[in-house]
């Protein structure tokens, strides 16, 4: 049994034998190496590029992307293949309503997002968003990810959309303001 089968499999067997409903909804779908590897493809190079904001980077983001900053350190992690910088991947892991979801978001090298993949999602899978509502996000600046003013709800997932859309928020702006080394602004 692949991988992929396997993590499909899990959750089925977790009902069967009777675990609880917590226990049974977490779902991991991507591992970090499966991961970059959908976002950069096969034989990619990937190479962290962490970043230390000032107090002042951290105001202007939280002020830009409405959003709050947990932490002054992050880190976008290069693509390349041949030399060519292919983009840059940036990890987003917070809680939903009271368990975790992580959010891979991939930026173009100019900054712009190119595709948003749920890696792991421990919520009950009725208040995860479809696949397709992340493929909506791509290409929109962060000033139009608002909530029902350009980017619509889904029923039953109203804090899982709230929390990806803050995600997406803070990793364009934050590209926007502090570029990974060799980022383009």
């Amino acid at each position: 049994m692949n991988t992929r089968n396997l993590r499909r499999w899990i959750p089925l067997t977790a009902l069967v034998w009777g675990l609880g409903v917590g226990d049974a909804a977490a779902v991991v779908y991507y591992a970090k190496d499966e991961a970059f590897e959908l976002a950069f493809g096969a034989g990619a190079v990937i190479e962290p590029r962490p970043l230390f904001l000032t107090d002042e980077q951290v105001a202007a983001i939280e002020a830009k992307a409405k959003v709050k900053i947990e932490s002054q350190l992050f880190t976008f992690y290069e693509g390349q293949r041949g030399g060519e910088v292919l983009g840059y991947a940036a990890l987003e892991s917070h809680n939903v309503r009271t368990q975790a979801e992580t959010l891979m978001l991939v930026l173009s090298p100019r900054g712009e997002l190119t595709k948003a993949v749920m890696l792991a999602f421990h919520e009950p899978p009725e208040y995860k968003p479809p696949d397709r509502w992340y493929d909506g996000l791509v290409g929109k600046p962060a000033q139009e990810l608002v909530l029902n003013q350009g980017v619509d709800g889904v029923s039953g997932a109203t804090l899982s959309v709230r929390a990806a859309l803050d995600s997406v928020r803070k990793v364009l702006t934050l590209y926007q303001i502090s570029p990974p080394a060799g980022g383009n602004q």
